[in-house]
């Protein structure tokens, strides 16, 4: 009976320890600036971000990881262990939406992250001018990022543009706002502004459109008459020069 307990020692040393890991890893959390749980962070951009993870209720030291959205972030020796900073520095207009994440490296189901949220106005600037003719359909389009996410309004000689029904249709996404006219007529050309706003200020930009005389169209008709004619024509005269083709070869 020695002899079995001591050959069980071995194999019970693993699961000791598992329990022993276990345990210390219970009651183990991180915060991100202060913050236990996942959170959004408002900023402008330029000025520089910093985070802070920090292990709570730890024994001994433990390795922290960053992770900005799927990729690993490199970190100093020094800046690892039961504190780790990072700083996002120059904060973009394309750091908008990014998530950063603070995981514990031995389980890394404990962790807590942040996502960006960099507020800016609408950049909306320039002008455009448009030649269409008669009768033909056109699109303006304003491309404008902008967050919070901005309001659009269309006016034609700085007036408010009162919507023709049937003829002219808004379309507008996060990004992209346009104004397309059906048939353009005489009376449709003039200025275009698309003034893009929200809480943070406003962009605008201006769209002078040119309508252009519609160009006579040939009739198919006539066309395909005309082709039938110098196609008959041609094998008309191989035809009664087809003696002298013979002759020749």
């Amino acid at each position: 009976m020695a002899q079995r307990s001591n050959l069980a020692v071995p194999f019970e040393v693993p699961v000791l320890a598992l329990c022993f890991l276990a345990c210390v890893a219970t009651g183990l959390e991180l915060s991100v600036n202060n913050h236990a749980a996942d959170f959004s962070l408002s900023t402008l951009p330029g000025p520089p971000v910093s985070l802070s993870c920090l292990v709570q209720n730890s024994s001994q030291a433990e390795e922290l990881l960053w992770y900005r959205g799927d990729g690993k972030v490199d970190l100093k020796d020094g800046n690892k262990e039961n504190v780790s900073n990072i700083c996002v520095s120059p904060v973009t207009e394309s750091d908008n939406g990014v998530t950063f994440t603070c995981k514990l490296a031995r389980d890394k189901s404990v962790r807590v992250s942040v996502i960006l949220d960099v507020q800016f106005p609408p950049r909306l600037t320039g002008e455009e001018s448009l030649q269409i003719e008669e009768d033909k359909d056109v699109t303006l389009s304003c491309n404008a990022k902008s967050n919070p996410q901005a309001q659009t309004a269309w006016y034609k000689n700085n007036n408010t543009l009162t919507l023709q029904q049937n003829r002219y249709q808004l379309y507008q996404t996060s990004e992209v706002f346009q104004l397309a006219i059906k048939k353009v007529q005489k009376s449709d050309k003039g200025t275009y502004t698309c003034v893009v706003k929200s809480s943070l200020g406003e962009g605008r930009k201006d769209f002078h459109l040119i309508v252009e005389d519609k160009k006579p169209v040939f009739p198919k008709e006539a066309v395909i008459a005309a082709v039938v004619v110098v196609t008959l024509t041609v094998l008309f005269g191989i035809v009664a020069q087809k003696d002298k083709i013979f002759k020749v070869w």
